[in-house]
C-alpha cells in the first residue's frame, strides 16, 4: 500500500505510450506459466489493514468461504496476507517472526491449511527497511535472500513486494535483487512488484515479475476507482500472459460505493485483464458482493487466454467505450458511463475491431441474455453503469431477437408543472421486433400520460417507436433530480418476453429569485466535485464538510462563492429567466504553489464562457457568461490537461442577474 496524501488529491500517472516505449519493454524472465491469465484471490487489506480481525482465523475463513461458495470453482486460487503479520523486530538470527498473537501457530500452520483447500497461499513484504503500516514492520531490504527462504519454507505461492522505506536505493535494482532471491529458494512463486507506478515499471517489471502496480492505492469510493481505472487504460500494450498491469485489488463489497458502481470496477477490471484480487472480507460479506464476484461470464473476460488488455475506442463526454480483443476472434465490449447521470453510449461492430458481416451476436454478461445487431452497438447506461457485452460476427444471428435501443431525453421543470418527455426504441438489429412496447413510469404521486402509441405489431429493423408523454411533476416536490424508468419488451419467437428499462432523469428546479444574488445561497440542481464536498462561502479544505477556509485568490479574500476541486461540475436551474452570471475565479491560496485549473460556464448545452489555464500564480479572473434563455447553467472546473494535483479551485464572488 501508498501512504495516503495530504491536502488536495496527488495525481495519478498520465503515462504515455509510444511504440518506442513498447518494443524496449522487456520478456517475462519469470515464469509465464504462474501467472499466463491474472492472477485471482483474496488479499486482507482493503478490508481489515492492521486491526485485530486480521488473524489465522480470518484467513483460514476466507479459505473455507473460497470453497463453500463457489469462489474457487470460479477461478480464485490465493488467498494472501498483507501487512502487519509480522512482529516489528526480527529475532537474533535476522529471521522475520510471525506475530504470535494474530498467528499462533506461525504462517507454516496457516499456509497448510490453505494448501488442503487446494488452494495457494501468498504474503506480504516490502522493498525497503521497514513495510507501509504505521508500526513499520521489517522490510526485506538487506535481508532477500532470507526472507525469500523463509517464505519458500512456510510454502508461499505469492509474495507482494512493497515500496516503502526503500532508502532511495534504485527501484529497479531492488525489485531485481528479490527476483533473484524467489528464483534461488527454486520454488515458484508469483512475483507481484507494487511500485505504485513511480517509475514506470511497465517498462520494466515484466523481465522481473508477473505483476506491476500501475497507481496509488485504491480506495473504496468512486473518485478513486474511476481514476485509477482511466491511468490503468493507458497502458494497454505492455500487458501480455505472464505479466500484468495491476490497477490495484477490488473494493466490491466494502460498502463505500453502490452495487451499479462496484459492477461497473468489476466489468473495467476484467475489461482491463488486472488481477482480480478480493478486498471484501467474505465472511461478512453482502450477498450483492458474491453475485458480483462469482459472475463467470465476466471473469471470463479476465481471463481470456489471449491475454489482451481492452483499449479504449472512445472517451467523448464521459461516454467511455473500451474493446478487449478475445482469443476466439469475439470482443468484449464495455460502454462505461463516467457521468452522475444516465447517457446513450454508442459505437459499432467496426469501431470495436470486428469484422464486416451481416449480423452479430451480443452476449450481456450481466444479464446474461442474446441479442442480434446489424453493427451498432448503443444502450443508455445508468450513472456511472457499464453495459458488457460479448459480440462476434454469426452466420446464425437470426436466431436471437433484435437489440433494443432504449432511450429518452433528460428533461428540466419546476414542481407542479408538466414535463415533456420523448421516447425511443429502435430495432437495432437484421430482423423484425415482434409486439414491441414502451411503458414510462415514476415515483408515487406522479402523473405521466401517453400522448402518442406506445407499442407496435412488429417493428423493422432500423425502425423506431417514438412515444410523447407528459410526466406531471406534484407540487411540493424537491428539487434535484429524479429518475423516472422507460421498460421496453418485446415477445421473442419461443414466446417469452425480453425487457430492456433506462433511467431517464426529469430535473426539478426552483426558480432564483429576481434582480441579483449569490448563487452560493442557491441549493444546486446538480453537482460533482474531485476531492470532498462542494463548499458555500469557503475553500475545498480537505475531503470533509464544512473544513475549507476563507476563499482566498492571490491574497485577496472573498467572503461569497464556491470552493470546489477539479474535475468538478456545479449546476443550477435557471428556468429560462436569467441573464448573467459572473464571477472571480481563480486557485484557492491554499494550495501552496501547486494546482492547474480552467473554469467554464455552460448554458445549457453551449459554452458561454471559459478562463483558458490559470496556476495559483495568477490573481483572481473576472469572468461573465451570457445565459439569457438557458433553463440550466453549469459551471465546469477543469484540470487543464495535467492531470489533478491540488486543483483546489474557487468561484467566488459568484453571482447570477435575473428577470
Amino acid at each position: 500500500m501508498l501512504a495516503a496524501g495530504g491536502l488536495g488529491t496527488p495525481a495519478q500517472a498520465a503515462p504515455t505510450v509510444t511504440p518506442a516505449a513498447v518494443a524496449s519493454h522487456q520478456s517475462p524472465s519469470a515464469p509465464q506459466d504462474l501467472a499466463p491469465t491474472p492472477p485471482m484471490g483474496f488479499n486482507n487489506w482493503n478490508s481489515t489493514h492492521c486491526r485485530a480481525e486480521f488473524n489465522e482465523s480470518m484467513v483460514k475463513g476466507v479459505a473455507d468461504v473460497f470453497v463453500e461458495r463457489g469462489l474457487k470453482d470460479a477461478g480464485y486460487e490465493y488467498v494472501n496476507l498483507d501487512d502487519c503479520w509480522a512482529l516489528p523486530q526480527r529475532d537474533e538470527n535476522g529471521k522475520l517472526v510471525p506475530d504470535p498473537k494474530r498467528f499462533p501457530n506461525g504462517i507454516k500452520a496457516v499456509a497448510d491449511y490453505v494448501h488442503s483447500k487446494g488452494l495457494k497461499f501468498g504474503i506480504y513484504t516490502s522493498a525497503g527497511t521497514k513495510t507501509c503500516s504505521d508500526i513499520g514492520f521489517p522490510g526485506a531490504l538487506g535481508h532477500e535472500y532470507s526472507d525469500a527462504r523463509q517464505f519458500a519454507d512456510w510454502g508461499v505461492d505469492y509474495l507482494k513486494y512493497d515500496n516503502c522505506n526503500n532508502q532511495g536505493v534504485d527501484a529497479k535494482k531492488r525489485y531485481t535483487t528479490m527476483r533473484d532471491a524467489l528464483k534461488a529458494t527454486g520454488r515458484p512463486m508469483v512475483y507481484s512488484i507494487c511500485e505504485w507506478g513511480e517509475n514506470k515499471p511497465w517498462t520494466w517489471a515484466g523481465g522481473l515479475g508477473h505483476l506491476w502496480r500501475t497507481t496509488g492505492d485504491i480506495s473504496d469510493n468512486w473518485n478513486s476507482m474511476s481514476s485509477i481505472m482511466k491511468a490503468n487504460l493507458e497502458l494497454a500494450p505492455y500487458a501480455h500472459p505472464g505479466g500484468w498491469n495491476d490497477p490495484d485489488m477490488l473494493e466490491v463489497g466494502n460498502g463505500g460505493m453502490t452495487d451499479t458502481e462496484y459492477r461497473t470496477h468489476f466489468s473495467m477490471w476484467s475489461v482491463m485483464a488486472a488481477p482480480l484480487l478480493i478486498g471484501v472480507d467474505l465472511r461478512t460479506a453482502p450477498e450483492s458482493a458474491f453475485d458480483i464476484l462469482t459472475n463467470r461470464e465476466v471473469i471470463a473476460v479476465d481471463q481470456d487466454p489471449l491475454g489482451k488488455q481492452g483499449e479504449v475506442v472512445s472517451s467523448e463526454g464521459g461516454r467511455w467505450v473500451v474493446s478487449k480483443e478475445m482469443a476466439d476472434g469475439s470482443r468484449a465490449v464495455a460502454l462505461f458511463n463516467e457521468g452522475s447521470r444516465a447517457q446513450r453510449i454508442e459505437t459499432t461492430a467496426k469501431a470495436v475491431g470486428l469484422p464486416q458481416a451481416r449480423g452479430y451476436t451480443m452476449r450481456d454478461l450481466w444479464k446474461h441474455s442474446d441479442t442480434n445487431t446489424a453493427g451498432t452497438i448503443a444502450a443508455t447506461v445508468p450513472a456511472h453503469g457499464t453495459l458488457l457485452v460479448r459480440v462476434h460476427a454469426d452466420r446464425n444471428w437470426a436466431q436471437y431477437p433484435p437489440a433494443l435501443d432504449v432511450r429518452a431525453q433528460d428533461t428540466v421543470t419546476q414542481a407542479g408543472h408538466i414535463a415533456p418527455v420523448t421516447s425511443e426504441v429502435t430495432d437495432l438489429g437484421g430482423n423484425a421486433a415482434r409486439s414491441v412496447s414502451a411503458v414510462l413510469t415514476g415515483p408515487e404521486g406522479w402523473r405521466i400520460t401517453p400522448k402518442s402509441a406506445t407499442s407496435v405489431r412488429a417493428l423493422q429493423p432500423g425502425g423506431t417507436l417514438a412515444t410523447d408523454w407528459h410526466v406531471e411533476v406534484p407540487t411540493g416536490t424537491a428539487a434535484g433530480d429524479h429518475v423516472v424508468q422507460l421498460t421496453a419488451k418485446q415477445r421473442t419467437r419461443s414466446g417469452t418476453w425480453l425487457t430492456s428499462t433506462v433511467p431517464v432523469t426529469v430535473r426539478v428546479g426552483v426558480p432564483l429569485p429576481p434582480g441579483e444574488s449569490a448563487l452560493s445561497d442557491a441549493e444546486p440542481l446538480g453537482s460533482a466535485n474531485g476531492w470532498g464536498p462542494i463548499e458555500r462561502d469557503r475553500s475545498v479544505g480537505e475531503a470533509g464538510s464544512g473544513d475549507g477556509r476563507p476563499i482566498t485568490i492571490g491574497g485577496d479574500r472573498f467572503a461569497k462563492g464556491l470552493g470546489v476541486h477539479a474535475a468538478s461540475s456545479v449546476e443550477y436551474y435557471l428556468g429560462g429567466a436569467c441573464t448573467t452570471v459572473t464571477a472571480q475565479v481563480g486557485v484557492d491560496d491554499e494550495t501552496v504553489d501547486k494546482g492547474s485549473v480552467t473554469f467554464e460556464i455552460w448554458a445549457d448545452g453551449t459554452r458561454a464562457a471559459a478562463t483558458g489555464t490559470l496556476t495559483q500564480t495568477d490573481p483572481a479572473r473576472a469572468v461573465s457568461a451570457d445565459v439569457s434563455g438557458a433553463d440550466v447553467v453549469r459551471l465546469v472546473v477543469t484540470d487543464a490537461g495535467d492531470g489533478i494535483d491540488y486543483d483546489h479551485a474557487d468561484w467566488a464572488d459568484l453571482r447570477v442577474t435575473c428577470g
